[in-house]
């Protein structure tokens, strides 16, 4: 297997346990985590309703002891013919039945309250991870590939235009369709997109992946145990009514990544020790609205809202999980090595981590065809193709999924980690752009040869309709 190595692990061993317990016995980690993620959350308030909540717990507890002892004394009472004092005995039982419900329907009311504060607490990140506000303030840890790049034409064309040209790609009929942000591959565009989803599927199966081929709609509960819900529901594809409409957990969304489904296939499963680790490659298609998204890079097959994707989905033991991260980027980009397009790696801030993530590393792959200022001294842009990320136990504690070191031992909680193996539509961008020839065609990258029929060059295909007639 294509590796490298990626600094020292973290050894983080501490299980970030964003329940209750930890937030009561860690506040100053939580806040600050709340500070370096840039997350909006009034802790004090959750603080104050969990300690009324304990305080109503506890009392009662008091009056159902209190009253099961007036129960038996009124059934002594009665059998003692002490009628008189029986009768007083069954009012105080009546009245600590109604204080007691009085406390149960409060400490309801807190609990629902604390739970939804807790679903929007965020991952504590990694120790190692760097604290910084936003994206400018991501480390870059290295590049590959652009100690021998190939030999590009004089000005690289965008691949919306490479695309349109060779019949690859039809915008306007996919938003006739559709609507804008879906599209139509055609010829040997959508064949070059079969071929590196296939190839992408096979190269991770060489590296002891199981094959998955996940539901398309996922539920509410799935969406919640992955992290994506609550604070994600507005970029989500939603069946049956409106995103702002309340939702159960029976109610079905178009799946964002094929993380949601793969990962909830083991929710509320408790694996045994030799099952770990299991690790999952699914492909899918994926479906997000991209709410607020705009500017440059929301042009052509960048920024999409249907979109294939290969998605490696990791269960692990706590101790191995920063061992396996370092092996999920390995894995992710060596298809990228295989089909020799330029790339970098970034190590995302805190500002930039994400709300599930504990640390998570970007694969950016080079695609020449547009400058942008954030672009390598080649020219061109990055695009981001994958995002690896460790968990630790966050999605593992709100999906319930555990394993057993042994038998006979209590079961503890797996980490997850995932990272897409990759996004398809940025790739088949990289390619149009720096595998273009001078005479307009473009290079079928040899790894994927074998899966196109040995074809090496992508000519273009005619057009269709009056278009094709031409001007006189």
């Amino acid at each position: 297997m294509f590796r490298y190595d990626l600094g020292e692990a973290s050894g983080t061993t501490i299980q970030r346990m964003l329940d209750r317990t930890y937030v009561r016995e860690h506040p100053d980690e939580v806040r600050t985590a709340l500070a370096n993620k840039g997350v909006d959350l009034d802790l004090d308030r959750l603080l104050a309703v969990d300690e009324e909540w304990r305080e109503l717990k506890a009392r009662g507890d008091d009056l159902r002891h209190d009253r099961n002892q007036v129960s038996q004394q009124i059934g002594e009472l009665k059998r003692d013919g002490k009628d008189e004092e029986a009768e007083a005995a069954i009012e105080r039982s009546n009245e600590l039945k109604a204080k007691l419900e009085e406390v149960e329907q409060r400490a309801d009311v807190l609990e629902a309250e604390l739970e939804e504060g807790l679903l929007r607490l965020p991952q504590i990140p990694a120790d190692e991870v760097p604290v910084g506000e936003d994206e400018s303030e991501n480390v870059e840890r290295r590049r590959e590939g652009f100690d021998e790049l190939r030999d590009l034409p004089d000005e690289v064309v965008s691949h919306y235009d490479i695309g349109e040209d060779l019949e690859l790609i039809d915008f306007e009929r996919g938003a006739k369709v559709s609507g804008g942000g879906f599209q139509f591959l055609r010829g040997d565009g959508a064949r070059l997109e079969h071929a590196l989803i296939q190839f992408f599927l096979d190269v991770h199966r060489e590296n002891g992946y199981v094959d998955v081929l996940p539901p398309i709609p996922v539920n509410s509960a799935s969406m919640r145990g992955t992290g994506q819900f609550p604070k994600f529901t507005e970029d989500a594809y939603r069946l049956g009514a409106d995103n702002d409409e309340p939702y159960d957990d029976d109610d079905l969304w178009l799946l964002p990544t094929a993380e949601v489904p793969v990962t909830n296939m083991h929710r509320d499963e408790i694996f045994v020790d030799e099952d770990l680790p299991l690790k999952y490659a699914a492909y899918s298609p994926n479906f997000r609205r991209e709410a607020g998204e705009h500017g440059t890079e929301t042009r052509g097959y960048v920024r999409v809202h249907q979109f294939n994707k290969v998605e490696l989905v990791n269960f692990v033991r706590p101790e191995e999980s920063y061992d396996r991260f370092e092996g999920l980027v390995a894995e992710a980009e060596e298809v990228l090595h295989r089909l020799e397009l330029p790339y970098r790696i970034l190590e995302m801030c805190t500002g930039d981590l994400g709300f599930t993530q504990a640390k998570k590393y970007d694969i950016e792959v080079w695609a020449p065809g547009d400058d942008m200022d954030d672009g390598p001294a080649e020219g061109g842009r990055w695009l981001e193709v994958s995002s690896v990320s460790n968990f630790e136990d966050f999605q593992a504690r709100r999906a319930g999924i555990q394993y057993r070191p042994e038998r006979h031992e209590s079961a503890e909680y797996v980490h997850t980690l995932n990272g897409s193996g990759v996004a398809v539509p940025r790739v088949m961008v990289a390619i149009m752009e720096y595998y273009q020839n001078d005479d307009g065609t473009i290079t079928v990258p040899e790894a994927l040869r074998p899966y196109m029929g040995g074809q090496e060059v992508i000519e273009g295909h005619d057009t269709v309709g009056e278009s094709a007639l031409g001007e006189d």
